[in-house]
């Protein structure tokens, strides 16, 4: 996929077309009608096609030829060359998917020109695909806690239709992960998935980005909306994208149609948008910083992505799942956990969510002697506590109680952990810390504890 295809009816043309393309370091191909185009075609998908409109002795005029290659060959830049044209056959040509529409007699410079830009966006377009190919990102949903199931659950029943999800929840608790699921598990799975980073694109650029420009240094270079055409738009962090760009959204996600920055055509697309947040964006908008008419277009279907506090059952499956990750993309060993990091883990605080425990992990492997499994100590730094020599040094508060109210305040802290560690399980949780269920329940009790209010209600289960 390296040359130029040019065809052409008359000799003369085709030739001298050949021979300045060549002089420019371009490999070409002739052909004088729809049989040898299309055959040619076949044979090998070029590069970009130089296409006459109208073809002497042929089966086929240059439109029919621009349909069936667009069809089979969406990726190939066509060129339409002709000396009869009008602006009604140039507007057809266009909105049947040719780059752009020279007539005779044309000018070489201007040819050139034109070639280059069709190079450049097929270029960008192959790269895009084969970026997403290579790295299709992670979309396998980990874990067996209630909130994970869940949320399993809720993602399932949105895969196989085509309406807006708004994905909410802290930061670094896997909302593009979900987003990819929805991708992988819908009828677009072979289509782009294309993250728009609205907080990490600067705001003066987003219309750029987003839209694609015409004409500048670069010509025609697409923008996010046509790289995801077909396929689905992630709109990562939507709060951050600003005013004016939300109500250009607003109109694409109506019309499905934009124009490209510094453009006139209206370009249209399809596409199916699936957006984030970890704003509270009833909030946004009542300090007007964000539009309540693209909220409601986005919001059609809210759902939660719970944090990594709601599904400490998780924790230990996740952190074994990035050992392996972490061994097969970075080389670093490949260690089990034993009982105690994983009780470390469950234990921890996670403001950060996955992120961070993947961060945890990796610290753990690179650092630690590549011999047995990660220990608790590997994970020390992270626990937000402070030992010496195995002795636990209390915290200020409560070392100043009597030894009743800090042993009473110890162990409602120590079985609050435990519960949480174990998602809520009564069962799990009195198996765990050596005491019979009942038992359990009745000390809970008197501490003061509503099992029933743990863990988002799912606390207190008995199975």
């Amino acid at each position: 996929m390296s040359d130029i295809l040019i065809v052409d009816d008359e000799r003369d043309i085709r030739e001298l077309v050949a021979e300045i393309l060549r002089d420019e370091g371009y490999a070409t191909r002739l052909a004088s009608n729809s049989d040898e185009a299309m055959a040619a075609v076949q044979a090998e998908q070029p590069a970009l096609m130089i296409l006459d409109l109208w073809l002497k002795d042929s089966k086929m005029d240059g439109i029919a030829i621009l349909m069936a290659v667009k069809h089979e060959f969406p990726d190939v830049p066509v060129v339409i060359i002709s000396g009869h044209g009008n602006i009604e056959i140039a507007v057809q040509a266009i909105k049947q998917g040719a780059y752009d529409f020279i007539e005779k007699p044309f000018n070489i410079d201007q040819l050139l020109v034109v070639i280059g830009r069709a190079m450049e966006a097929s270029r960008l377009r192959r790269e895009n695909s084969k970026l997403r190919k290579r790295d299709p990102g992670p979309t396998e949903m980990i874990g067996q806690s209630p909130a994970m199931k869940f949320l399993r659950t809720q993602l399932a029943k949105v895969t196989r239709s085509n309406g807006r999800v708004m994905l909410t929840g802290p930061s670094g608790s896997g909302k593009e992960v979900a987003a990819r699921y929805i991708h992988a598990q819908s009828n677009r799975a072979d289509a782009p998935f294309v993250t728009v980073s609205c907080a990490a694109i600067e705001p003066d650029k987003m219309e750029t980005v987003l839209f694609g420009q015409e004409g500048g240094a670069r010509g025609l270079v697409p923008g996010l909306l046509e790289q995801a055409n077909g396929g689905i738009l992630y709109l990562d962090e939507v709060a951050d994208m600003p005013l004016g760009t939300q109500s250009k959204i607003l109109r694409v996600l109506v019309e499905q149609t934009f124009t490209r920055v510094d453009g006139s055509d209206r370009v249209k697309v399809d596409l199916r948008v699936i957006s984030s947040t970890t704003r509270d964006l009833r909030a946004e908008i009542a300090a007007g910083v964000f539009r309540q008419e693209l909220y409601d277009r986005l919001n059609v279907v809210p759902i939660q992505v719970p944090s990594l506090e709601e599904r400490r059952e998780d924790i230990p499956t996740l952190a074994r799942h990035f050992i392996e990750l972490l061994h097969q993309s970075q080389g670093l060993p490949r260690r089990d956990l034993s009982e105690d990091a994983e009780a470390q883990l469950q234990s921890m605080n996670w403001p950060g969510n996955i992120r961070q425990l993947r961060n945890v992990i990796e610290r753990a492997l690179i650092l630690g002697d590549g011999q047995g499994a990660i220990e608790a100590r590997d994970l020390a730094s992270d626990t937000g506590g402070t030992e010496d020599e195995g002795r636990v040094v209390l915290a200020g508060g409560l070392a100043t109680l009597p030894l009743r109210e800090a042993r009473e305040l110890f162990e409602r802290e120590y079985l609050l952990t435990q519960i949480n560690r174990f998602g809520g399980n009564i069962s799990r949780t009195a198996a765990f810390v050596g005491m019979e269920r009942s038992a359990l329940h009745r000390k809970l009790k008197s501490l003061g504890v509503n099992t029933a209010a743990l863990s988002g209600g799912r606390g207190g289960r008995d199975d």
